[in-house]
């Protein structure tokens, strides 16, 4: 049986990895309405950047763009963790079937 990866698990995945890849600069795209109105601080940005930057170990920069990054990061890879294992103890333990109790 094929079990679908939760959708929680693929969208936290995908922006850390995406955050790790990519290094923050101000000469990027963004959908932050914030930013594209020219306002230069945004807390969902700023986050977003600590994080990146704690990907590439520039803690003083991370802490410099938002102090929440590295507590931010910690939940997000606890998390992922969480569902990882769930989604493989649910594998590997099949459901426990009710029998009318």
């Amino acid at each position: 049986m094929c079990k679908k990866w939760p959708f929680e698990l693929i969208i936290w995945s995908a922006a850390l990895i995406l955050l790790a890849l990519s290094y923050p600069s101000s000469n990027h795209f963004t959908l932050c309405p914030l930013e594209n109105l020219g306002i230069s601080w945004c807390p969902g940005c700023g986050l977003g950047r600590s994080i990146s930057y704690l990907f590439y170990g520039e803690v003083k920069l991370s802490f410099q763009q938002h102090f929440l990054g590295i507590p931010a990061l910690i939940i997000l890879i606890q998390r992922i963790l969480q569902l990882l294992n769930k989604f493989f103890l649910d594998l590997v333990v099949p459901n426990k079937i009710n029998y009318g109790k």
